[in-house]
């Protein structure tokens, strides 16, 4: 049975024949509006979503492009951006809950991850990377959208800049899922189930799932419904799912505090590059108009004694206009720096510590300390302890810190 409350468009005929290619490239020209349910699904055919935090990738290699633009700002906008996709899908109505992660986590049963190749307030590109727990891949699209600094004036818009472009990328998963069947979602939900309880106690679960050279997993037989250590489990995942709507809280709170100076920092980075742009055009141009008087000037002199104030007067055109462009560029740079500087608190405070959260496990009080992220990678390791005491089998291997972002 194909899931039928959202209609193939042609854009998802491209998309399936693309599913298996690398880096499709989605330019994002126009408004996009985002595609919602227009029927309730029922709750056993929805998959539940987690938006990893972004990569923050690399900043340009060339010094102008990279000006105003630093890898704190990166930082901040990896958790930033990703909360706008998440906000966005959980709109739609096709999904569960949609939560925000820190990358490499197991146990999600659809996993939404991605790399920003490319953000300075006038442009945003992403790479969009969806798999499934049973090891479908969705796609591998990259995004981009460019806006004009018009877009950041006030009443100008409504919700993001670039809000197109995380309605197309949630489109695309939208008519991603139409194509599955019933069972395909019953399949996922049973393999991301069953990869947390190989993550907790491997011993005992690893052999309930089968992976392949390609990574695909398939269940081979599942635990009895009466098996209290899988049942155990299934409580252990249901209270890590409350530690990540906790950790979700943080995301929130640090991007209600990102808002305000991250918009401004983007319209005013926005504006003094159209501005520089337009700035260095013209000086270019009086630049040429200068040297140009300058070859008459000479060769008027060349051929007459007299004195030239034309190109005097061109000279002192060129040189005033330089000036004003240079001038002009400091006074725009000085204001993205205001807002850059803000950003770069803020994700410096949020990325070193946060504050201490107490959690209590089978009766004992323990603090998490650190980062958001790294109190979850705390959180989780303790929840193999607490398994691993409690059914006598070894612990999980210690595999290394998780990718925290």
């Amino acid at each position: 049975m194909k899931l039928s409350n959202l209609p193939l468009l042609a854009l998802s005929l491209a998309l399936l024949t693309g599913c298996a290619t690398q880096g499709v490239q989605r330019n994002v020209e126009t408004a996009v509006a985002v595609n919602k349910s227009v029927t309730e699904v029922p709750e056993s055919q929805l998959l539940d979503v987690w938006v990893e935090v972004l990569e923050p990738g690399k900043l340009p290699e060339k010094e102008k492009q990279a000006a105003g633009l630093s890898m704190d700002i990166r930082k901040a906008e990896a958790r930033y951006i990703a909360e706008e996709l998440r906000a966005t899908m959980e709109g739609t109505g096709y999904w569960g809950a949609v939560r925000m992660v820190p990358r490499g986590m197991e146990g999600g049963e659809l996993v939404v991850a991605g790399t920003i190749l490319q953000s300075d307030g006038a442009r945003l590109a992403l790479n969009i990377v969806a798999s499934d727990a049973s090891g479908r891949r969705w796609f591998n699209s990259n995004y981009k959208a460019e806006v004009s600094p018009s877009v950041y004036q006030l009443g100008s818009q409504r919700g993001d800049a670039f809000q197109a472009l995380y309605n197309t990328i949630a489109n695309d998963l939208a008519n991603f899922l139409s194509t599955l069947t019933a069972d395909d979602i019953i399949e996922i939900r049973r393999v991301a189930e069953l990869r947390f309880a190989s993550d907790l106690a491997p011993d005992a679960f690893n052999a309930y799932l089968q992976r392949d050279e390609e990574g695909s997993y398939k269940v081979v037989h599942l635990p009895s419904v009466e098996d209290p250590m899988y049942k155990r489990v299934q409580s252990i995942r249901e209270r890590d799912l409350l530690m990540i709507d906790t950790l979700n809280g943080h995301y929130d709170n640090f991007y209600r505090e990102m808002e305000f100076p991250y918009t401004e920092w983007r319209k005013s980075r926005s504006e003094e590059a159209a501005a520089l742009r337009k700035l260095e055009k013209e000086a270019n141009k009086r630049t040429w108009l200068g040297i140009a008087a300058i070859a008459g000037a000479i060769l008027i002199g060349a051929t007459s004694d007299g004195y030239n104030a034309g190109t005097d007067v061109l000279t002192d055109a060129m040189v005033l206009g330089g000036a004003y462009a240079i001038k002009s560029g400091m006074d725009k740079r000085s204001q993205t720096v205001i807002h850059r500087d803000a950003i770069e608190e803020l994700g410096q405070s949020f990325s070193s510590e946060t504050q201490p959260l107490v959690v209590e496990v089978e009766g004992k009080t323990l603090e998490l300390t650190g980062s958001a992220e790294t109190q979850y990678g705390q959180w989780r390791e303790l929840l193999r302890q607490v398994y691993a005491a409690e059914t006598g089998l070894p612990d999980a291997p210690d595999e290394g810190d998780h990718d925290t972002g």
